[in-house]
């Protein structure tokens, strides 16, 4: 019997190489040969960088079917059906198993797998998704419209994932989707929130040893919740990633984000012992200097010990690409350059106060140890 030879590359966040993985399992019974592209476009680089890289995998083998989805895909299909060899698949359809069959038998390739350098994450944490899509508007964001509304899983599958997570060997489980935070499952007789997914694995599942959520919306409520549970249950981590984006009120209104600046130190207060770290868009339009360094401010008062900074990129169809005031690259760079400065500043001081201290570490591969506190 042929081995099987299904290799896969992601771009962006997680929870694209989550679905990857789910692509492979799912084609694996009908091809032994293949490859996976899940593409981003959250920026105008990762969708460059992700047609970049199908072109390149196209060109060094040759005959291979490959499949590309994703928001890059989705957004532009016409930058990837130029390539060779390639089936390109809309996230509305990413999940669908007729779509890559029927895509196989178009193709009709028979070629072997030459160059792939790309390694597959090596990694002792396994991410489940609780939820996909978003319903809200936030005036920078493509995603939203390249994924759909917001759908939550249902807890009997999350459960399912988490049991074969452990049985694989698998010491921290991670939550994630495109907006965890707005998960809400009706069961019938209730609602069944992020909150309370957190508390039903921690009970069903007691083999989970770490358990944390990838992400978060400092708008939603069930941060509270998250918070106590935290503090009461020593399986859940103590760390919480925010989708910040800003930390100035004026230019959060002008994203449409749902939060402020006061809003996440209320959080941070309550969060005692708990670690945060931040996404920080740099260089929306209207963001001033002054309006910069109220972020940076707010970075130096509450003392995220990570942020992923990065600068902004107009999207085609959204609201932020035609707003006036549109600040230059260069700007936009320099301040990605300036803040995370002060959150490696944060890290070194957080990092300080742990000397001498003996914390359990979550060991990957390159000998990487991750503690509680550290995403």
């Amino acid at each position: 019997m042929q081995e099987k030879n299904i290799k896969s590359l992601s771009f962006g966040c997680r929870l694209n190489a989550l679905e990857c993985e789910k692509i492979k399992n799912m084609i694996a019974q009908h091809t032994d040969t293949a490859v996976i592209v899940n593409t981003c476009s959250v920026t105008a680089e990762a969708e460059r960088q992700s047609a970049q890289t199908v072109r390149r995998i196209s060109r060094e083998n040759p005959n291979v079917p490959i499949f590309v989805t994703g928001c890059g895909s989705t957004r532009n299909p016409n930058l990837f059906e130029k390539i060779p060899n390639t089936i390109v698949i809309p996230n509305a359809q990413k999940m669908d198993k007729n779509q890559y069959i029927s895509g196989l038998s178009q193709l009709n390739s028979d070629g072997e797998i030459v160059k792939f350098a790309h390694e597959a994450p090596d990694l002792s944490k396994q991410f489940i998704q609780i939820q996909n899509g978003c319903n809200h508007k936030c005036t920078y964001c493509v995603t939203r419209l390249l994924r759909g509304p917001a759908v939550s899983f249902p807890y009997s599958d999350i459960l399912a994932d988490a049991r074969k997570a452990v049985a694989n060997g698998f010491y921290e489980i991670v939550i994630t989707g495109v907006d965890s935070a707005s998960y809400a499952f009706n069961a019938g007789d209730k609602f069944i929130f992020i909150s309370d997914v957190c508390k039903m694995l921690l009970h069903d599942v007691p083999e989970i040893q770490r358990l944390r959520i990838s992400s978060l919306d400092p708008a939603s409520p069930e941060i509270f919740k998250i918070i106590d549970l935290i503090h009461n249950e020593p399986r859940m981590m103590p760390h919480l990633h925010l989708s910040m984006q800003s930390g100035s009120d004026t230019i959060l209104s002008a994203m449409a984000r749902r939060h402020n600046a006061d809003m996440v130190r209320k959080i941070v207060a309550a969060g005692t012992g708990i670690t945060f770290s931040w996404d920080i868009i740099c260089g929306f339009p209207g963001e001033t200097d002054e309006l910069f360094n109220e972020t940076c401010d707010l970075v130096r008062e509450v003392k995220p010990i990570k942020i992923h900074a990065f600068p902004f990129s107009p999207r085609p169809g959204t609201v932020g690409a035609v707003l006036p005031n549109q600040v230059p690259r260069n700007i936009s760079k320099e301040r990605v350059h300036q803040i995370t400065g002060l959150s490696d500043k944060n890290l070194d001081a957080y990092m300080a106060t742990q000397t001498g201290k003996t914390v359990s570490v979550l060991v990957e591969n390159k000998n990487i140890g991750r503690t509680p506190y550290t995403r």
